[in-house]
């Protein structure tokens, strides 16, 4: 994991409900693997968002979409037929 994962998930892990800690490290985890293997595709991106969506808190969610957003933008050159940024 590069520091600017690492950035990422420390800031969204500050945000989830904390009974869903390990849920999300997990779920980011997975994502970063893809991500850094060249594999992770717009139908994981439609997949990850609404279960990273269930276990933020409610009141953070419009902080993380913004972060979320400039992420994407930082990494969409490893997606493959990527429309973001």
């Amino acid at each position: 994991m590069n520091h600017g994962q690492e950035q990422f998930l420390s800031f969204i892990l500050e945000r989830v409900k904390d009974d869903k800690v390990e849920e999300a490290k997990v779920l980011l985890d997975e994502s970063f693997k893809k991500l850094m293997e060249g594999n992770f595709t717009q139908d994981d991106i439609v997949q990850f968002l609404p279960k990273m969506i269930a276990l933020l808190k409610p009141e953070k969610l419009s902080e993380v979409q913004t972060v979320v957003m400039q992420f994407a933008e930082n990494f969409s050159h490893l997606l493959p037929n990527s429309n973001i940024g």
